[in-house]
């Protein structure tokens, strides 16, 4: 009977939302590739002529840029992966309580979902590892045929692409692994009622959880400073301040239940009073795993893309101040960094698209998995128009409180990891960050945009099933 059962959950994985999953993992592997043959391509193009000797701290610079854009990369892959197998969990809340009504086992339960994460990591590698190939070479020609670089035997075959195969292979089985852990959870007995989020009550009780969020955050803040005040001697510092904040940031995700639904409500009150509103407002802290799932996927992408985009600034700036006051020391090194600044701008693009799905996915998956309680809203007297401002009413929340923390989180991390790297550069030393005002713009209106649409676009779906039916569904 067990094994009937696992074969059920088995199967019951390839239901909607590994789709989103292998793009993440896709898109990862293509990164990563694509970052290794173009730091092969910058170190060729810097290395070459005049320039190895008198822009060795620029080349040196690049390689490291490129290791922590890869590790960033690999992080927020994972993160977004088991934010979105948390909600797949959730979603099927019910019938994996059925399965354990059956005979199954909860760690057989939580094993199969994990080699669901095993199979959409290797799927997404390969897939990954064959487009970032072609977008390396596709891109050098490119380059090469606009004169933005010299044509020369550049290095198209690397065997360090593996590794950036390997990490989102065993990143995404781990990420599926931590997303899956509500399964622990599940009862048999839950497969007799409506499967329902944790309330707010239960999970700020979270005392464990709550003090590790807390400990990491305090401490990987620390290390953040302490690699910004190393970066003034050294730009391996910035090895250093990736790592705090790495851990700060996985300190926020774990205690964004707590921190967020908040700050949710305090939006959601300047919303208005209208009852889509209000009853928008009380989601946010009803639902707080809920809630927190959704507006931290926001978070991780704005947080990424101001990061790279504030480090970008400051990276131009702390140079350009270098080089005017050693003007001898970092002749000719416009060219290098305009051709550096060019390529990890497109690189960024992949980092955005891996943020972008994650955010699409999990309001997505939000607003399908909620079409029960949509059809109770109508069965009781609800209009189609009233649900549906409700639904924007609670995306607007998730946008403004996820932008604003993100901006903040983001211009933070991408400061430090620019004074990190170029901190200890003749004529460089401590500056302010320098904020790119009319790309964050961008970035909070594509954002608004992106969450709004992620959230009204399912919504219509749901809202198209009649309330009787709606009700049906488990």
């Amino acid at each position: 009977m067990t094994r009937r059962a696992g074969s059920g959950l088995r199967a019951s994985g390839r239901l909607a939302g590994h789709t989103s999953s292998i793009l993440v993992a896709t898109i990862a592997s293509a990164f990563g590739v694509t970052l290794v043959l173009a730091t092969d391509i910058l170190s060729a193009y810097i290395g070459s002529g005049q320039l190895a000797a008198e822009h060795a701290t620029v080349r040196l610079a690049v390689l490291i840029v490129a290791a922590v854009f890869l590790v960033i990369a690999i992080y927020v892959s994972a993160i977004v992966t088991a934010n979105t197998f948390a909600t797949i969990v959730a979603g099927r809340t019910r019938t994996i309580a059925l399965l354990r009504l059956l005979g199954s086992s909860a760690s057989s339960a939580r094993r199969s979902i994990a080699g669901e994460g095993l199979r959409v990591g290797a799927i997404g590698a390969v897939l990954g590892a064959v487009i970032g190939i072609g977008c390396s070479v596709a891109g050098l020609r490119v380059l090469v045929a606009a004169d933005v670089l010299p044509d020369l035997d550049y290095p198209l075959a690397d065997p360090l692409v593996l590794a950036p195969l390997a990490a989102v292979v065993v990143t995404t089985w781990a990420a599926s692994w931590v997303g899956s852990r509500r399964v622990l959870t599940v009862t048999p007995l839950q497969a007799l009622g409506n499967a329902e989020e944790p309330s707010r009550a239960s999970v700020v009780r979270r005392r464990g959880r709550n003090a590790v969020a807390l400990v990491l955050f305090v401490g990987g803040t620390a290390v953040l400073a302490g690699g910004v005040a190393l970066g003034l001697s050294s730009p391996f510092a910035l090895f250093v301040c990736v790592a705090g904040g790495a851990i700060s940031f996985t300190g926020i995700t774990l205690g964004a239940h707590v921190v967020m639904p908040p700050i949710l409500r305090l939006v959601g009150r300047a919303l208005g009073r209208s009852a889509p509103a209000r009853l928008a407002s009380a989601n946010a802290l009803r639902h707080s795993d809920r809630t927190s799932r959704t507006a931290i996927g926001l978070v991780i992408g704005v947080t990424l893309i101001t990061m790279f985009a504030v480090a970008e600034a400051s990276f131009e700036s702390m140079i350009k101040r270098a080089q005017s006051i050693n003007p001898s020391v970092y002749q000719g090194v416009t060219p290098v960094l305009q051709t550096t600044v060019i390529v990890f701008s497109a690189l960024l693009g992949f980092a955005a698209l891996i943020a972008a799905v994650g955010v699409v996915n999990s309001l997505s998956l939000s607003v399908l998995q909620r079409s029960r309680e949509l059809g109770l809203l109508r069965a009781l007297g609800f209009e189609v128009r009233q649900v549906r401002g409700m639904i924007l009413a609670e995306s607007t929340q998730v946008t403004i409180a996820g932008v604003i923390t993100g901006l903040i989180l983001g211009t933070g991390y991408g400061w430090a990891g620019a004074q990190a790297l170029l901190g200890a550069v003749p004529g460089s030393g401590l500056l302010a960050p320098s904020i790119p005002v009319p790309m964050l713009i961008v970035i909070v209106a594509l954002a608004a945009i992106l969450a709004v649409a992620a959230a009204l676009v399912p919504a219509r779906r749901a809202l198209s099933v009649s309330p009787v039916a709606a009700l049906g569904i488990e």
